[in-house]
């Protein structure tokens, strides 16, 4: 069988590389303003829709059929009309 002369993964590119520094994973490039992780939208989702279940304003027309607070919380977020900001920090590194 013949050897392969080819690095077999990262770790093999930068050791040959002669760099010395092993990444752990790419760093992800930072959100833009109105870009939400999963985290942050459920967070919101979550937020916003006991807030309905609470009593607060719907804040689009919705169909009085509609009654369910999470899907009344999607709409609005879909609409862009729910009133929560996210807030982030610096990274930890």
């Amino acid at each position: 069988m013949p050897r392969v002369a080819e690095p077999l993964n990262a770790t093999a590119v930068v050791a040959a590389s002669g760099n010395g520094t092993v990444p752990d994973r790419p760093v992800p490039a930072p959100l833009e303003a109105h870009e939400f992780t999963r985290f942050e939208r459920a967070r919101i989702l979550g937020a916003r829709a006991l807030q309905i279940s609470l009593g607060a304003p719907i804040l689009i027309d919705v169909a009085p059929t509609l009654v369910d607070p999470v899907e009344i919380a999607e709409l609005e977020f879909a609409a862009g009309r729910i009133p929560i900001t996210v807030r982030r920090g610096p990274r930890a590194g």
